[in-house]
């Protein structure tokens, strides 16, 4: 008989907790080695997690909804599928005040004691003095620092409920929602992407469904917020002639489908940003304090609408790529981010983002800018319409062309108004007067 514990896996360096979104198996079912067992949810990413050994889920250690601490085991797999099948099926267990000791996937695990966050990181001795400060961060984690920073909340006057008394999510939210008197809350300006932000809270009627966010839905709503209160968003509003491009699709189609993928007008539009971002640096920028970082790297941002919510995944050094590697990587990273299975890096450091509602039918929008980036683009539907055309005899003509409303959203702290509209005129020229060199 061999258990196989199933532990809540770091999804990146900076994250500290996990929430179970789904369990895909059930108690008493089989499993196979490498077969998504569940979907978690974190601050960067939603990903499914595969079972790390064949046999029969025996136990349900954390139920859907619950977010615990990474290294945290979720569940119990066991490798001996005639003894498991003997057993009645486990009834799923509340978090336990402490979580059962951290072990390696494999069978008959050892057990592992964390060791203190404070002495991993200054590398001090057993019997080193602590100052108040590591003793605190000893008892939580980064998200739990930042939510107690973004409400006033002294961490020490909260009783952790995790292992070794640390202070879990769980725990700093319920002291808030309990009404304990707090300090005053941090600057906005001091207040992180990741941060929580309070939304106001309005009566349901009788008759109405109320439906909790989900957690991307909720990072979501507090990124948007903070964004308007962060950045002076100015929007200017571009109409382009994408008639050349859209002969350029018919003529590259079948090419690009020999080689498994389609030259949409989106590939078409990032190979234009990538290139002109080169030379209009400021929009690839972040503003730092009273500081501008000038990005190196050109890294954009696909928002891409789930049923569950908005994800961007971002197609890293754009500019280095061709027409064909850019329409291949867009659709790669459409379609795992549709099935969960984007890597926590794939959505994490972006230069400049872009959106495309058009693909719904709206005909032009000012989207909200994706922190700590300086401008967004929306892209609206590109559709045939009549437009006033120059002949080479100099008359004006009504003509059938296709047409797109490009708008790009900027922060007016950094970027000007001329800055953006010479970014932006550079953009309609090149799409207007696309070469297939490259391609």
């Amino acid at each position: 008989m061999a258990r196989v514990d199933v532990i809540m896996p770091q999804m990146g360096e900076s994250i500290a907790e996990g929430t179970v979104s789904r369990w895909l198996k059930q108690v008493g079912e089989d499993v196979k080695r490498d077969e998504a067992i569940l979907e978690i949810s974190t601050d960067k990413v939603d990903a499914e997690i595969p079972s790390p050994a064949s046999g029969v889920l025996t136990e349900i250690k954390v139920e859907e909804g619950e977010t615990v601490e990474v290294q945290t085991v979720v569940a119990v797999i066991e490798t001996d599928k005639a003894a498991a099948g003997d057993a009645a099926p486990a009834e799923v267990e509340p978090p336990a005040a402490e979580p059962a000791p951290v072990a390696a996937p494999e069978p008959k695990p050892e057990p592992v004691a964390p060791a203190p966050v404070a002495a991993a990181a200054s590398g001090d001795g057993a019997g080193a003095a602590q100052t108040a400060e590591e003793r605190l961060q000893q008892k939580s984690t980064p998200v739990v620092r930042k939510i107690a920073a973004e409400h006033g909340v002294d961490i020490g006057a909260v009783e952790g409920t995790g292992h070794a008394g640390r202070v879990t999510k769980k725990d700093i939210l319920a002291f808030i929602d309990s009404g304990a008197p707090q300090a005053a809350p941090a600057p906005a300006a001091a207040r992180t992407v990741s941060g929580a932000t309070e939304h106001p809270q309005v009566e349901a009627w009788p008759g109405d469904e109320v439906v909790p966010m989900s957690r991307i839905r909720k990072l979501t709503a507090d990124h948007m917020v903070l964004s308007r209160r962060t950045s002076a968003h100015v929007t200017s509003f571009y109409d382009v002639d994408f008639t050349p491009i859209s002969k350029l699709r018919r003529q590259l189609k079948a090419e690009f489908a020999e080689r498994g993928t389609n030259p949409t007008y989106l590939s078409f539009i990032i190979k234009v940003i990538a290139d002109n971002l080169r030379t209009h640096r400021v929009v690839n920028t972040s503003v730092s304090g009273d500081t501008i970082i000038y990005r190196k790297d050109i890294n954009i941002g696909i928002a891409v609408a789930l049923d569950w919510g908005l994800i961007v995944p971002v197609l890293k050094h754009a500019d280095e790529l061709s027409l064909l590697g850019i329409s291949k990587r867009v659709a790669d990273l459409a379609e795992r981010a549709r099935t969960k299975r984007l890597n926590p890096d794939e959505v994490q450091h972006g230069t400049f983002t872009i959106t495309n509602p058009g693909g719904f039918g709206s005909f032009a929008g000012a989207p909200i800018i994706n922190q700590p980036q300086v401008a967004i683009l929306g892209i609206g539907a590109i559709e045939k319409r009549p437009k006033v055309m120059t002949l080479d005899d100099g008359q004006d003509a009504i003509a059938i062309r296709t047409m797109g409303m490009l708008t790009m959203s900027y922060d007016h702290r950094i970027v000007d108004g001329a800055d953006a509209d010479r970014f932006m005129a550079d953009v309609k020229r090149d799409l207007e007067q696309f070469s297939d060199g490259g391609a």
